[in-house]
């Protein structure tokens, strides 16, 4: 295989010790959730101010080397009509942008699906290149229900899919993040979300290798093992981070490139908890930190409440939040 070095660098680039990468690519009805926190209409203006919030934040690259982008968010500007791209790139954080389209429900598998967006995705990588992203984001949707779901079968497609995402990605000098998300929800044991998470990243990684992507130019990005909310038994941040790395180990080949977590609905202080627990376990086989969207965005919007006279106060709060994480992606939370 030959080996790009393009993608071992923005790899690099991305997984510096001490950083995380901002996951700021909720779609625009999700960042209509995100603007109802503050009491603003969905509405573009609206959508611009909060990502302006967001990569304008002075000292956000101390603590972040990439931001995922939506579609309509890397084709936007700030109100002076600095490319959103740009900004980011100016301040030596690395653009990204997520590019699959959604899921839908995979006919034959009740409660299962399957995500789209493998259509035109050569050409939508290059104009993305050209806007300046480096690394993309591709999310499958795992849930734990009876014993039978998630299928194998399931499992497979979408190993299959993000592998196919993940050849086009690096064909086009772009780091593929593969992002299989086992859903927190549910009244699921930790065993049972390890056993899951285990096997989902097996099949993943095995059909990776069978379709020739060359791992040191990839990213996972992964749940943390965990409960279900609604299990009677919730785990501490010692139990995740055991779960975790027992499951990383059983899963991933040390060639991986890194390892970045979602914060997949937990609260931003248990996220935050749990990624320091897992640091503290030591040095891994990969350098592993966080990719949180919600987590680091929702501290954030409380401080700016929709008002123009908080935002240096939400920036402020945002940086924060985000030294925090940083703190806890070295253990010294």
């Amino acid at each position: 295989m030959k080996k790009n070095t393009k993608l071992y660098e923005t790899a690099t680039a991305l997984l510096e010790p001490g950083k995380g990468i901002l996951a700021a690519d909720e779609s625009d009805a999700t960042a209509g959730k995100r603007l109802d926190m503050v009491h603003l209409p969905n509405e573009p203006e609206h959508r611009r101010d909060f990502r302006e919030i967001l990569f304008t934040a002075p000292d956000i690259e101390k603590y972040v080397s990439g931001v995922i982008m939506y579609d309509s968010s890397i084709r936007n500007s700030t109100k002076d009509g600095m490319p959103f791209a740009d900004v980011l790139t100016a301040k030596g954080i690395v653009p990204g942008i997520k590019v699959d389209l959604g899921v839908r429900d995979l006919e034959g598998f009740k409660g299962e699906v399957v995500t789209q967006g493998l259509d035109n995705l050569a050409e939508r990588f290059a104009e993305y290149y050209d806007l300046g992203a480096r690394f993309a984001k591709w999310r499958s949707v795992i849930t734990i229900d009876e014993d039978e779901t998630p299928t194998e079968q399931s499992l497979k497609i979408n190993a299959i899919m993000l592998a196919r995402y993940a050849q086009i990605a690096q064909a086009a000098d772009i780091v593929p993040i593969v992002e299989p998300e086992v859903i927190h929800a549910g009244d699921h044991s930790l065993e049972r979300a390890e056993l899951v998470t285990t096997k989902a990243l097996q099949i993943l990684f095995q059909t990776l290798l069978e379709y020739r992507v060359d791992l040191s130019g990839l990213i996972l990005k992964s749940s943390m093992v965990l409960a279900g909310d609604s299990y009677s038994d919730q785990t501490s941040p010692e139990e995740v981070a055991q779960a975790t790395l027992r499951t990383f180990h059983m899963s991933v080949p040390h060639a991986c490139a890194g390892i970045v977590f979602l914060s997949g609905g937990q609260s931003p202080e248990r996220s935050t908890q749990n990624l320091n627990a897992i640091a503290k376990m030591g040095e891994q086989p990969w350098p592993i930190t966080f990719s949180f969207s919600r987590a680091i965005e929702e501290p954030m919007l409380k401080a700016w409440g929709g008002k123009p006279e908080n935002v240096q106060a939400a920036q402020e709060a945002l940086v924060k939040t985000c030294e925090q994480n940083s703190l806890a992606s070295l253990g010294k939370l």
